[in-house]
């Protein structure tokens, strides 16, 4: 059975990303960290990630003042899942479909991975429209199958999606040796292509976050918050809210929960469906092989099983970044262990483990051949919010009025957030869910919340 954990506040010592350690210099990233909170706010928005930022960036544009708008963050600005992903923004084109729809039937499963779609797209025209530079890369990705089994079950996923309505006209198939020259992966089998992107997340987080403080918006981080209680005062209605942290409380009329893996802690109903799951990526310097014009240009998920893949992106720099489980074989933990909200640690196996694959994709024998400064260059960990039916939760929270949450994003924000957040920021401003876009299994309900956890313990038993 799925071990539930009690739930945490964000750990204050956590590893930092490479994209922490190459932004250090950001203006905002302790803004106001020793100063108490402000007494009142008409919007607080709890996370300074990128469906926190993104939501309050999006409700300044549609006219909200911005000075009404206040994000405030557990530990430095950007510090959770958004500044400790993998760096690329990969819609699912079809692997996921039969999962999907497991839970929520094949139209919306459909619905899911055409959002993705749109996401891609939308943070494109985003970055090009403000000229935002997060090193924005639009490339070619790959599944790669390199085991007969996961052959087999990317062709049912295929064809599950299309006998759906699913569009794919713009994956292309390549098997044998097409497949090996295409990836430059020896061993594929096959594979899918379709397009995606690479970009460094914490630039661009950052460009959006400064982006509102400039416009007036207000920003404390090293602020966790610790409780909610209703306003008691009959003096000011509009105020439903009082919010607890270290420096003070604030009133507010309006909440907004961004808080991913962590939402939880103030929102205890979330317990059993949302799951914290430590994630850890790799970075690597390569070496001549897959440096300069041989440098790798694509991004690619190298899947062995369901278990067991390894996600591999490509840098405008040329680095390479490594995500993935890597094998679970004379493992050093189990699944289990990687149930936390703990990322102040990072496995030396994981590291090891992608430290083979890159090799592999380097066609060099061993970490001897390497020169000094070439090889894995940095591990760090994030947490990712797992949810019990596989899609986030958008809208308002049921029995708390003036509460709202964008949370959930099981390890895909990049591809879900950039359609989540407006179409949250659209439905705070009085608009239906049918002006978000969004499909209708993302809508936060205490319904769902039950159905689908009972449905997750049953299949764990």
């Amino acid at each position: 059975m799925t071990k539930t954990m009690q739930p945490s506040l964000p750990q204050p010592s956590s590893t930092l990303s490479l994209w922490h350690r190459t932004t250090r210099s950001f203006p905002h990233l302790h803004a106001n960290r020793l100063a108490p909170v402000p007494a009142s706010t008409k919007y607080l928005i709890i996370g300074s990630g990128i469906s926190g930022v993104l939501t309050a960036w999006k409700l300044v544009e549609s006219g909200v003042n911005a000075e009404d708008v206040l994000i405030i963050e557990a530990r430095e600005a950007v510090s959770g899942a958004s500044g400790r992903n993998a760096g690329h923004i990969r819609p699912d084109s079809f692997r996921g479909f039969p999962g999907y729809a497991k839970f929520h039937g094949p139209e919306q499963a459909r619905k899911i991975l055409e959002n993705e779609r749109v996401v891609l797209e939308n943070v494109r025209k985003f970055v090009k429209e403000h000229k935002i530079d997060c090193d924005f890369n639009y490339m070619r990705t790959f599944e790669v199958a390199l085991t007969d089994e996961v052959v087999d079950s990317l062709s049912k996923s295929m064809a599950a999606f299309k006998a759906a309505g699913g569009d794919v006209s713009h994956v292309k198939y390549y098997e044998g040796e097409a497949a090996k020259k295409e990836t430059r992966v020896p061993e594929a089998l096959c594979a899918y292509e379709s397009p995606a992107a690479s970009n460094h997340p914490g630039k661009l987080v950052q460009w959006i976050l400064n982006d509102f403080i400039v416009k007036g918006g207000k920003l404390w981080t090293h602020c966790p918050v610790t409780k909610m209680d209703r306003f008691r005062s009959d003096n000011s209605p509009s105020l439903r809210w009082e919010v607890h942290t270290p420096r003070g409380v604030i009133a507010t009329e309006t909440v907004v929960h961004c808080t991913n893996a962590y939402a939880a802690y103030l929102l205890p109903e979330l317990g059993k469906f949302i799951t914290p799951r430590r994630s850890q990526v790799n970075s690597f310097v390569p070496p001549l092989s897959l440096s300069g014009e041989d440098s790798l240009k694509h991004t690619m998920a190298l899947r062995y099983r369901a278990d067991h893949f390894f996600s591999v992106n490509a840098l405008n720099n040329g680095m390479v970044v490594l995500g993935g489980t890597g094998t679970r074989s004379s493992s050093d933990m189990t699944s289990e262990d990687l149930i936390t909200f703990d990322d102040s640690k990072y496995s030396d196996r994981l590291a090891h483990n992608s430290t083979k694959e890159f090799l592999g994709l380097c066609h060099e024998p061993d970490s001897a051949s390497l020169r000094h400064g070439e090889g894995l260059d940095h591990a760090w960990t994030g947490i990712i919010g797992m949810t019990a039916d596989g899609a986030p939760l958008v809208g308002p929270i049921e029995g708390l009025d003036g509460q709202w949450i964008c949370a959930g994003f099981n390890g895909h924000g990049m591809a879900g957030i950039f359609t989540c957040a407006p179409g949250l920021a659209k439905l705070i401003s009085d608009l239906s869910w049918q002006d978000t876009g969004l499909p209708e299994c993302f809508q936060f309900s205490t319904e769902r919340i039950r159905r689908s956890t009972n449905q997750r313990v049953k299949s764990t038993l």
